[in-house]
């Protein structure tokens, strides 16, 4: 059988809940951020879930803030890297985003800017820390 990767909308508590236990492992736990940094802005946010194979491997979000689409916590976990998953989760949020959307952009930690570069993003401004992680703006070019 060959690998799937499934990327859905969240819509139930349980798939949020799996959404919040990958960001756990991945942001808090291995990457070491305040997990008060790291749970903020939930409810006005479009989740998304990954799986692979049927198992939970990742997570994203976006939402709408005073100057665009932002792309968020976009989260893989360790076993499940380097297959695609993280490209699966852009394109998910991408094709999500309603028709007006016309300035979308994120945060990238450095090591991400390639997988964002892919879909059309360019690094715009200077280099920042957020969450003790350096991160660059990165904003969708049409």
């Amino acid at each position: 059988m060959e690998d799937q990767i499934k990327v859905e909308k969240v819509a139930n508590e349980a798939d949020l809940q799996q959404v919040f236990a990958i960001r756990r492992k991945v942001f808090v736990d291995e990457q070491n951020c305040p997990p008060e940094l790291e749970w903020e802005f939930e409810d006005e946010s479009i989740h998304f879930l990954a799986k692979f194979n049927g198992s939970p491997a990742g997570a994203s979000r976006w939402r709408k803030t005073e100057k665009g689409y932002k792309l968020e916590r976009f989260a893989v976990l360790k076993e499940f890297r380097g297959n695609g998953m993280g490209q699966a989760l852009v394109a998910a949020v991408l094709n999500d985003l309603p028709g007006d959307a016309e300035y979308v952009y994120l945060h990238a930690q450095l090591d991400a800017m390639p997988l964002y570069a892919k879909f059309g993003f360019k690094k715009a401004g200077e280099q920042f820390e957020e969450a003790g992680i350096q991160h660059f703006k990165m904003t969708l070019q049409a």
